[in-house]
C-alpha cells in the first residue's frame, strides 16, 4: 500500500513540473475538493479542465513550509508561487484512502 505522504508527494512533483495527467493519477475519480471560499469541485474531469490552463502557462509552483501525517490524512502547509504577485500561503489536507486522495480541504 502506498502511504499518504508518499501520494501527496507525487501529487506536488506533478504540479510543479505542470504533468496534468501525472497530476490528476494521483486523485481518486470522485475528487471532492472543497476550497476556502466555499465553492466546491468535483470529480477527475473538473481538476483537470480546472488546472489544465494554469499548467499549460508553466507559471504555477508550490513550495512546502511544514508537513503534518495522520492516518489517511496529510496536511501541507504550503507557499504557491506564480498564482498572484505574490505568493500565497495556504493550509491544505490532503485525505488519502487506496492510494489515491479522494478528498483535498483548502484551511486557509
Amino acid at each position: 500500500m502506498t502511504e499518504p505522504r508518499d501520494v501527496v508527494e507525487q501529487q506536488l512533483a506533478a504540479y510543479n513540473s505542470h504533468d496534468i495527467d501525472a497530476f490528476v493519477a494521483t486523485y481518486a475519480e470522485d475528487i471532492t475538493i472543497h476550497r476556502a471560499d466555499g465553492t466546491r469541485l468535483q470529480g477527475r474531469q473538473a481538476l483537470r479542465d480546472r488546472y489544465a490552463g494554469q499548467f499549460a502557462k508553466g507559471r504555477c509552483r508550490a513550495e512546502i513550509v511544514g508537513r503534518l501525517s495522520e492516518g489517511d490524512w496529510v496536511v501541507d502547509h504550503e507557499v504557491a508561487h506564480g498564482l498572484a504577485d505574490e505568493p500565497v500561503r495556504v493550509l491544505v489536507a490532503y485525505r488519502v484512502r487506496e492510494g489515491l486522495i479522494d478528498r483535498v480541504d483548502f484551511l486557509s
